[in-house]
């Protein structure tokens, strides 16, 4: 197809070429126009002879293959569409419809809003020497890192839009004919372009079916998956009946999950929805002309809490991040794969090394709490695959793998898909799916999986044609396809190719792949992993573009409005605790602090300062054995404390050299305090020595979000400005993963070692302190002039001071410092919060002794937020229905505001409303709402039906979604039974299980 150029208003136009005309069709344009702002389009799908042509400026684009989507970069709207491609191979010749496959060469995108980069590649190079920094040209395109990610050879699509790249045989072989050719059907969870294309997906299912008939023939959408497809044809020996060969097909398609997409350090584990990274969804297919025949496997990053921090060489720390806080995501993790494939059995191919062996014994420990539950659903083998190497070569693996009776029982039971090729009749079914694991998903796990097929094809094999297991060629050629896809997703995670991927290839290349990896690893994947954020929306102030919908508008903002309606409010009690610890071990009771009032706070936030002393040793890499001695600590309070009435468990902690974040959590509340994260930044000597800096932790509790900040500021009376400074450099720099800073966020805590001190004499202090002066000290604050003059802290709020300062004591006394240096007594440690919600109802210090700083501490019972998503989407369908039937001139923001729910919509479809005291999910069969795994059943908490549809016949997904998107919305609003639904999305996840 062409792209044409218009302006006046500036036009982009899309117009099938007079080869892809068919059956006497007219050609078709699409013809985009940005709208009122850089989020919004105005699309329309037109004749050719329709399309005012006048404002045309140029042709600008020959062979576009076809739009990937819409996104808005930088507050300008651009289209991105596929202008270089090259066809892989048909994975399935014999089908009547070709199943054939091409890879995406190069990306281009097109500004809707400005013609300042219509003459600038997004994929040139920006960075010779030559260039004129006067000139436009000179200056990077906004969308170069998105272009240089799609256009990296990774990414896939069918050519003919019929067919579902993203699915696998066997779910597209178990749809329902009427809308398995449907480009709006597919598995969401690996076309990486769903965030960018949504728009055009949602205009298309708007269309009328002929109009939509038409609008797929030109196949101006492409929807695209990232990873590996190879294909290879062959004549294999045909049966004796009439000599002539058989041309079999075998294909090999890797489908890269995106809900958890980064690079290798980056991106770790699982996230609370239990989505791990790295996850990948491997296919074979081998075809005649009489059967096919699919085998699937998985692979995915171990499902707990873990990372790897700091500069990366070749011994990489593991850190597992919520060591007792993982649960419920694995077993979200589990639950998932189960419910799609059937029986997991999972081969974790880790070492014994410490590193490795740490990680084992987690993943081992969480599975088999989960087993419980699950059953013979879910098993594992322990492969430990360096060692077995080690011993007998990689020869041996295969050899020792076949021995192992747990993989062959799983094998023979799992068995494979195959299908008549003529009649699409389904002969037997893959009845489960082997998830297979080591460090980073790459290297050993491809060599197993390689195992796993080959094992897997011989069993069709001797079912169907014997002699065909001893087909050289068969094998060679299935080798290098797993070999090829090896690199391919090494290349993708960890930027180079894979190591052992054919184990006949030199150590000096294997040698020099992990040099690059280091390199890549520690200094690319930063910009790489914000660009895949971008492109999948992932980015915190990032909006997803739509196409002008007054009927989508009015929706949201009448939703926004109504809140309360379809959410409720819940108190809960929050302890956060400062501590300035000067570099001491626990030396005494930590009660008086943790505990000063009568309650039993659901979170504890305790940042300490100086956990460690900072020495220029500890400064280059700090020793995390301090950390943990106060970690324990903190837990043995917890779990002795009198009357104990909540077991709680450490939720995230994080340290920079001396400044240590924890956040403790009652054990309950794991299930429903999820997006946990942590970061740090370093303010010593600008920026490069983390001595002083800050840590930060945040965390969604429900429906609200928190961040908490522990920082240690710059030190000296005199050094306020450099206080401010420090405290301008956190506020800024701090940044949380996806784009997120510390205004990302409705609440947010800082407990810190402000080093603020007080501009009085050394003498007027001590005695106004002796005598509770509080007022006269507070004047002159130093915090609170610079709060005052909105130099630091603008915004926050601090409870009244009404204790004496909490700083700087002779250790183990009450008294002030009675060293030489005599240093002027200050409130150094200090909490500052900002948010609507936060409810300070303490704010005081500890008489602890331990130190030369008294710990601080304050108490909030913030307001909890906790959104009913089968309510919300209910409300969304009336409103939709209202806009749709608003009577001519009718007010329609009179008739949004007067709608309300039906009066028996509680009793026919949902428990009565929850309350500050009273709970829907908290019954006497459920305690708190946790289901366990043998009882949980589907219709629990699936509302696969909206409770407004009078005969129940139609599906829709603002019922069944947990959280759906506007666009979302729109489209069951508009849905009708004889349309399918656009498309085929999984269940909600279930709830929590322990």
């Amino acid at each position: 197809m062409y792209l044409y150029l218009g302006s006046h208003p500036r036009t982009l136009i899309l117009i099938t070429s007079p080869s892809e005309e068919r059956d006497g069709k007219p050609r078709k344009a699409l013809v985009f126009r940005a709208g009122v702002n850089s989020t919004q389009a105005v699309v329309e799908f037109l004749p050719k002879d329709e399309v005012d042509l006048l404002n045309v400026v140029r042709l600008t684009q020959r062979g576009v293959k076809g739009c990937l989507g819409m996104i808005s970069v930088e507050n300008e709207l651009f289209l991105a569409v596929v202008t270089s491609a090259a066809e892989v191979g048909n994975t399935r010749p014999s089908e009547t419809a070709p199943e054939a496959v091409a890879r995406i060469h190069e990306v281009a995108f097109y500004s809707l809003t400005s013609s300042l980069w219509d003459d600038i590649d997004a994929v040139s190079n920006v960075d010779s020497p030559d260039r004129d920094y006067n000139n436009p040209q000179a200056y990077e395109h906004p969308c170069a890192p998105l272009s240089k990610i799609i256009s990296s050879g990774t990414f896939y699509y069918a050519l003919d839009s019929s067919w579902d790249l993203s699915s696998r045989l066997t779910r597209r072989l178990a749809r329902d004919p009427k809308i398995s050719n449907d480009i709006g059907t597919f598995d969401e969870r690996f076309v990486w372009n769903e965030y960018i294309a949504r728009s055009l997906l949602d205009f298309r299912e708007r269309l009328d079916p002929l109009e939509r008939d038409d609008f797929d023939r030109c196949q101006f959408i492409i929807l695209t998956i990232q990873g590996y497809v190879g294909v290879f044809s062959m004549a294999l020996p045909a049966p004796p009946t009439n000599g002539s060969p058989t041309i079999a097909t075998l294909s090999l398609i890797s489908r890269l999950g995106w809900k958890r997409a980064g690079t290798r350090f980056n991106t770790r584990g699982v996230d609370d929805d239990g989505n791990c990274a790295n996850f990948v969804e491997t296919e074979t297919l081998f075809g005649t002309d009489q059967h096919c025949t699919s085998y699937v496997q998985a692979r995915g990053s171990v499902p707990v809490f873990w990372e790897q921090q700091g500069l990366q060489t070749f011994g990489q720390r593991i850190q597992i991040t919520r060591p007792h806080a993982s649960q419920p995501a694995f077993e979200r993790h589990f639950v998932h794969l189960t419910e799609e494939y059937g029986p997991t059995h999972a081969i974790n191919l880790l070492g014994t090394k410490e590193n490795e062996a740490i990680l084992s014994s987690a993943y081992d420990r969480h599975l088999r709490i989960a087993h419980a539950g699950l059953g013979d659903e879910l098993s594992i083998t322990h492969f430990d695959f360096h060692s077995q190497v080690r011993i007998g070569g990689h020869d041996s693996v295969m050899r020792e793998l076949r021995r192992m009776e747990a993989i062959t029982d799983h094998v023979d039971s799992f068995g494979f898909t195959m299908c008549d090729t003529t009649s699409h009749d389904l002969i037997t079914n893959q009845r489960g799916i082997f998830r297979t694991n080591c460090l980073d998903c790459l290297d050993r796990t491809n060599f197993v999986q390689d195992i796993l097929s080959r094992t897997t094809l011989e069993q069709y094999l001797l079912l169907v044609r014997r002699e065909w297991i001893h087909s050289n060629t068969l094998w060679l050629h299935h080798r290098e396809l797993w070999a090829e896809n090896g690199d391919a997703l090494s290349k993708i995670y960890a930027g180079t190719g894979a190591l052992n991927t054919s184990y006949t290839r030199s150590v000096f290349s294997d040698a020099t792949k992990s040099v690059s990896r280091a390199y890549i690893n520690n200094f690319q994947d930063k910009a790489k992993q914000t660009a895949i954020d971008m492109f999948l929306g992932n980015m915190n102030s990032q909006r997803q573009v739509t196409i002008f919908d007054p009927i989508h508008d009015s929706v949201r903002a009448a939703l926004d409005k109504r809140l309360p309606e379809y959410s409720h409010n819940k108190r809960c009690v929050i302890f956060v605790g400062t501590w300035n610890l000067n570099g001491r071990a626990p030396s005494e009771s930590l009660i008086p602090w943790l505990f000063p009032r009568d309650c039993d706070p659901d979170m504890f936030v305790l940042g300490f300062q100086e956990i460690v002393p900072l020495t220029a040793q500890q400064i280059v890499q700090a020793d995390p054995e301090k950390r943990r001695i106060w970690e324990g600590k903190i837990l043995e309070t917890l779990d002795r404390r009198h009357q104990k009435k909540s077991d709680y468990v450490l939720l995230r902690s994080e340290q920079l050299v001396g400044t240590a974040l924890m956040v403790f959590v009652k054990s309950e509340l794991t299930a429903v305090i999820r997006n946990v994260e942590a970061t740090t930044r370093k303010t010593g000597l600008r920026g490069m020595s983390g001595n002083k800096g800050a840590a930060g932790i945040r965390l969604q509790y429900h429906d609200t979000t928190f961040c908490f900040i522990t920082a240690h500021l710059a030190a000296g009376h005199a050094n306020v400005e450099e206080r401010n400074m420090d405290y301008r450099t956190i506020e800024t720099g701090l940044h949380f993963l996806k784009g997120k800073t510390i205004s990302s966020h409705e609440n947010v805590i800082w407990l810190a070692d402000t080093n603020y001190r007080i501009d009085l004499e050394n003498e007027a202090v001590r005695s106004l302190a002796e005598s509770n002066s509080f007022d006269t000290l507070f004047a002159a604050d130093q915090l609170k002039q610079a709060m005052d003059a909105g130099i630091a802290f603008s915004g926050y709020e601090e409870g009244p001071l009404l204790f004496r300062p909490s700083y700087r004591y002779d250790l183990g006394t009450d008294n002030y410092d009675s060293s030489e240096k005599m240093r002027i007594p200050a409130w150094t440690d200090r909490i500052l919060y900002r948010g609507h919600q936060l409810d300070l109802s303490a704010y005081s210090r500890a008489e602890l002794k331990g130190s030369d700083h008294k710990p601080v501490f304050a108490v909030f019972r913030p307001s909890i937020r906790i959104i009913d998503p089968v309510k919300r989407a209910a409300l969304s369908r009336l409103l939709l229905d209202s806009v749709l039937h608003t009577e001519p001139g009718e007010k329609l923001d009179d008739k949004l505001a007067s709608m309300v729910l039906p009066e028996d919509f509680h009793s026919n479809e949902l428990p009565p409303p929850s309350s500050d005291e009273q709970t829907w999910w908290d019954t006497p069969d459920l305690p708190d709402g946790v289901l366990p795994i043998l009882s949980f059943n589907s219709h629990l908490y699936r509302h696969s039906k909206n409770p407004f549809d009078e005969d129940g016949s139609v599906d829709s997904p603002l019922s069944s979604s947990p959280s759906s998107s506007d666009e979302e919305l729109y489209s069951a609003a508009i849905m009708t039974p004889d349309r399918p639904t656009p498309v085929t999305r999984k269940h909600p996840s279930p709830p929590p299980i322990f």
